[in-house]
């Protein structure tokens, strides 16, 4: 058990006037047991099948608190919603996140801190907290998102280029379509 973090979420909800309650706690030891990005929902199934009593609006609601007092991360997960990770005090980590299949990959990069700190104090700002959510796709999704980014724009091509006789549009698919953001690996600098 995070008996640290336990502490602070403990300190946490007393200055609030709440109570550790047996909810509350079951889901801090839940969400402490190992480290992942899970979703609410997920929680709420483990939760109950460890016949704990424990409503989704008390999920909610729990995980809230447990955001706000340091002690879990929230990842915007697209569409899709969030994910919720333990933190463990003192620690501190940046994410990677797949938007084809959701994976997330933690990271630290000392250089990226650095450059933080430097912004924050060229602006005369005092920084509390940061989260860094890199968004792409991951190296087991890059074959499959070029093959299927290839086929669509090939069909989309083909069916810009030509109207419901089949002749050819003097248009052509560039002035229907924008053209799609560049990764930013392959921009190059002006």
């Amino acid at each position: 058990m995070e008996k640290r973090e336990l502490t602070i979420f403990r300190k946490y909800l007393e200055r609030r006037s709440l109570k550790l309650t047996a909810e509350r706690q079951a889901l801090f030891d839940e969400l402490f047991s190992r480290h992942e990005h899970v979703e609410a929902d997920e929680l709420l199934v483990r939760l109950r099948a460890k016949h704990k009593k424990i409503s989704r609006a008390t999920i909610y609601r729990t995980l809230e608190l447990m955001v706000d007092s340091g002690i879990v991360g929230r990842l915007r997960m697209g569409e899709a919603g969030y994910r919720y990770e333990r933190l463990r005090a003192g620690d501190h980590h940046d994410h990677l996140i797949c938007d084809h299949c959701g994976k997330v990959i933690e990271f630290f990069e000392a250089k990226i801190e650095e450059l933080q700190d430097e912004v924050a104090l060229r602006h005369g700002f005092v920084l509390l907290s940061h989260t860094h959510q890199m968004r792409g796709i991951c190296r087991s999704c890059r074959p499959r998102a070029k093959s299927g980014a290839s086929a669509s724009a090939a069909a989309s091509s083909a069916s810009d280029d030509s109207d419901a006789s089949g002749a050819s549009s003097a248009s052509g698919s560039a002035a229907k379509h924008p053209s799609r953001p560049v990764p930013i690996a392959s921009r190059s600098r002006e």
